[in-house]
Parts: structure tokens; C-alpha cells; sequence
């Protein structure tokens, strides 16, 4: 079972995860190659994740979410949104100080007119 959708609207991603818990560590490896696969592949330079199903997140995660961020700012014209981020995730991103360096938008709709 895939942990998350990718949609095309436009030029841009969106990925919706599907799961509750971003913890394993196998299934993680999974979606990070997945990920960067979409970058380095098939050179999606404008990705909004929704993380609205999602309650827990693993350091490993966090650590993917980073590299990602990295992975398109390396490329230029490029952008990263996280969305439907509950207030558990936001406490952790705060906590983490990845608020200051992710750009985090309420909903779907909102990181994609951001992204327009």
C-alpha cells in the first residue's frame, strides 16, 4: 500500500500522505526514493505536501522533509510547501525550528495559490 497520491495540478505536485504515522523506518526509505525521485527524475520543481492525515512524524521524516528543502533550492525557481499541518506536527516543526526554514501554508488550497 503507497503511504501517499501525487497529482498534477499544473505545474505543480501536490502529494497527499495517506497514513497516520511517518515512523517506520523501511517505509520511509520508500517514500524518500519516491520523492526524490519526482526532483531528480522527473524534474518537479514545485511540490506542496499535505500532511492533513498525518499525526506522527519520525526524526528519520523530518530528516527527508530537509533534504527534499534542499534538493529544490539547489535547483533555483523552485518551491516547497507543507500543508494541513495538525497542531501536534506544527509543535514539532516549531520545536525542531523547521517552521523558520519550511514554508508551512493551512491548507491545499492556500499553497497552491501561493505557488500561482
Amino acid at each position: 500500500m503507497s503511504q501517499f497520491t501525487v497529482q498534477r495540478i499544473g505545474d505543480n505536485t501536490v502529494v497527499e500522505f495517506t497514513v497516520q504515522s511517518l515512523m517506520d523506518p523501511m517505509e520511509l526509505e520508500q517514500i524518500a526514493q519516491q520523492l526524490y525521485k519526482l526532483v531528480e527524475e522527473e524534474d518537479r520543481r514545485r511540490i506542496v505536501l499535505d500532511f492533513e492525515k498525518v499525526h506522527y512524524l519520525s526524526s528519520q521524516a523530518i530528516g527527508i522533509l530537509l533534504a527534499l528543502h534542499r534538493k529544490l533550492s539547489a535547483l533555483g525557481k523552485s518551491s516547497l510547501i507543507l500543508c494541513g499541518v495538525g497542531a501536534r506536527l506544527m509543535e514539532l516543526l516549531r520545536i525542531t525550528r523547521l517552521d523558520r526554514v519550511l514554508t508551512i501554508k493551512p491548507s491545499q488550497k492556500e499553497a497552491l495559490r501561493s505557488l500561482s
